[in-house]
């Protein structure tokens, strides 16, 4: 290719000789980048969601192909966001996709040095056994004459990550085991 026909095809030059005078369109586009096709075109379905990193609440659109998620974007309708993502969101997609993603329930024993895999159930009932115990153990009728009916051994934590709902079925649990120290870290 002789030199004259290589400084034809710069896209400066082609921007400022064509009728792409502000480089947005065919001027700035090379022959790899004219056959790209989005990864959202051969998606089986788009599903509505909401970014779980922070308390902003991004709207995003998950591409799904054969079940398996294949993008996400920033979903221009929605108020909050119009469509834009910031890099943690942008980067949801390995939340469900990476090969290092844990999918079973890690426990590490107290005073042990390694992770064990434990199934859910076996999780379920330890837990369960421990909120039992806590909450009979830490159990106050009353206080100063008072009477509270509460327990001061189980607190709550809330994610800015979940929704509405979440927080108000966590607010109700707490409430219904005796809990009064509930809070959420969205509010912080």
């Amino acid at each position: 290719m002789d030199i004259g026909k290589r400084i034809g095809s710069w896209p400066l030059l082609r921007q400022l000789t064509g009728r792409d005078l502000l480089g947005r369109g065919e001027a700035v586009q090379s022959p790899r980048s004219r056959d790209l096709t989005p990864r959202t075109v051969d998606a089986d379905d788009v599903v509505s969601s909401v970014c779980p990193f922070c308390a902003v609440g991004c709207a995003q659109k998950v591409f799904v192909k054969d079940g398996q998620v294949t993008q996400i974007e920033g979903d221009p309708a929605s108020p909050i966001s119009r469509g834009r993502l910031c890099p943690k969101g942008s980067a949801s997609k390995q939340l469900v996709t990476s090969p290092s993603r844990v999918t079973t329930v890690r426990y590490r024993r107290p005073h042990a040095t390694e992770w064990e895999d434990l199934d859910l159930d076996t999780a379920m009932d330890m837990i369960a056994d421990r909120v039992i115990k806590t909450r009979k153990e830490f159990w106050e009728w009353e206080a100063d004459g008072n009477r509270t009916r509460r327990t001061l051994g189980i607190a709550s934590l809330g994610g800015a990550t979940l929704d509405n709902e979440e927080n108000y079925l966590m607010k109700k649990l707490y409430t219904a085991m005796g809990a009064i120290q509930i809070e959420n870290q969205a509010r912080i």
